[in-house]
């Protein structure tokens, strides 16, 4: 099975391919630019979907739902959002189509069915969102609003990967409003650290929190917040952004609440959001040349159960005793399969979960029955071990938390040895060239400088850490002074 898949060494771009396809997360699918994704990629987001819901549900949030389609008009209210956006956008113009005079059992765009206004298939919803916000909100009374929504969003990228930048992708989108700056800061702070949260104690991904450059950050926004990865190849992944608001979508909307003192305000808002781009770098982060690595608390499944049998007798045998030990493990909340088909033989049934990364499988033969004992195999590590068969739910259970922890801990582990500093530009560039990951270096903090660096190099400042310290340096640029190191990388 190994076989089939690219090494990183090879081809790094081609292993991701082979991983995505042939551990049944996703296929490519006849519209172009968009895929299919499958059920085992799809329950792994529904578990990543699941978690995310239930963290922002418990930090005061509610899901809504708004239409797909913006009125062009509303989508240009926010001039920055708009130009941000523009070159992305899918745009309907008709809403109907007939027969084809010309062609037999063709179809044609209807010219008497022109919209009076052309609509914008979303490619983010602050628009359509705070146009609805004007009609809900009057007093202070009617805030804080702390909304999010589960939907897809369509993007018209020209150069697509699979789950990292596709035409339509899933994602959430949280659009919040405040009576004050104070409080939508908080919040869209708060909600970076819900997603570091989730992205390092359930992907096992390692992240940097920080702030955006102007350059980077989102259009409409006074302050991009994010969360940065490294994946395997020294690239960067931008995993999540929270962004403040200010008042500008409140302006363009008109947007306003009577304050205690019966003085009109504009209100002060929020967006942020997570797509299945972090499947993709789930991928990159934590696989091997072997197939898929997904750590325990949001794998699709995390146990597998290979029967080892020669007749029914046997098989009878085994069942018998498997589907005790399924029921354990079920008890303790454990996402179990037996696979007990016939249309494999073991070793294949071993290659293909090792492919998709099952984290734990087990494998029962007769012999196993009468010894009371289990081989089990651990995916992260590939280490092999002979359990006994009391108390094998909570061995496993404990084994989950063991291989969790292992992820994280390798993950960061390989994240800080590939954060170097430079101090000139050429240490800058041969690092770069080098697939180092993340570079610490000055810069003198003026746009114009970044452009030029992204311009010569294709590396981007990732993002100004929350807990950076001041270090006074030159700019590895202009030399001119600066106060504090960056993080730049070539990112996805």
């Amino acid at each position: 099975m190994s076989k089939e898949i690219t090494s990183r060494a090879q081809d790094y771009s081609q292993w991701y391919n082979d991983l995505v396809i042939k551990g049944g997360l996703a296929d490519y699918s006849a519209v172009r630019g968009c895929m299919v994704i499958k059920p085992y990629g799809f329950g792994l987001w529904e578990n990543m979907r699941d978690v995310l819901d239930r963290m922002f549900k418990d930090t005061g949030h509610q899901n809504a739902y708004f239409p797909l389609f913006v009125p062009k008009s509303l989508f240009e209210a926010e001039e920055k959002n708009a130009e941000g956006f523009a070159k992305e956008c899918a745009v309907v113009t008709h809403y109907r189509l007939k027969a084809d005079p010309n062609h037999k059992g063709k179809l044609m765009v209807d010219p008497e069915a022109k919209l009076e206004e052309e609509l914008v298939v979303r490619p983010t919803s602050e628009a359509i969102i705070w146009s609805t916000y004007k009609g809900w909100i009057q007093s202070y009374r009617d805030l804080p609003i702390l909304v999010n929504q589960w939907a897809n969003v369509v993007r018209w990228e020209m150069r697509t990967r699979l789950f990292l930048r596709t035409a339509e992708f899933l994602w959430q989108e949280g659009h919040t409003a405040h009576a004050t700056k104070e409080e939508a800061m908080v919040e869209a702070e708060k909600m970076l650290h819900v997603y570091a949260d989730f992205a390092e104690n359930y992907m096992a991904l390692p992240v940097i929190k920080g702030i955006k450059s102007p350059n980077e950050r989102f259009a409409g926004a006074e302050e991009t917040f994010c969360i940065e990865a490294l994946m395997q190849d020294g690239k960067a992944l931008q995993a999540g952004t929270s962004h403040f608001l200010g008042q500008n979508f409140a302006k363009a909307f008109d947007v306003k609440f009577s304050d205690k003192e019966n003085k009109l305000d504009y209100v002060w808002g929020t967006s942020w959001g997570v797509s299945t781009r972090l499947i993709g770098g789930l991928v990159m982060a934590h696989s091997d040349d072997d197939g898929l690595v997904l750590p325990p608390k949001i794998a699709p499944l995390q146990v597998v159960i290979v029967p080892i049998y020669k007749g029914d007798e046997q098989k009878a045998m085994i069942s018998h005793k498997v589907h005790g030990i399924m029921q354990q493990l079920k008890d303790l909340g454990i996402r179990v399969k037996y696979d007990d088909s016939d249309n494999s033989r073991p070793g294949w049934k071993f290659a293909q979960y090792e492919m998709q990364g099952v984290p734990v499988r087990l494998a029962i033969g007769a012999r196993d029955l009468e010894n009371n004992v289990v081989e089990l195999a651990r995916r992260d590590t590939k280490a092999k071990m002979t359990v006994g068969m009391d108390n094998i739910a909570y061995y496993i259970k404990t084994l989950l938390d063991e291989i969790q922890l292992h992820m994280f801990n390798k993950a960061l582990a390989y994240r800080n040895e590939h954060i170097t500093p430079a101090n000139d530009w050429d240490e800058f560039v041969e690092l770069l060239d080098s697939k180092t990951g993340f570079i610490a270096a000055h810069w003198d903090g003026t746009p114009e400088t970044e452009e030029k660096i992204k311009e010569l190099t294709k590396a981007t400042i990732r993002c100004i850490p929350l807990d950076n310290p001041l270090e006074e340096g030159k700019c590895i640029f202009t030399s001119h002074p600066s106060t504090q190191r960056v993080l730049f990388a070539r990112a996805y």
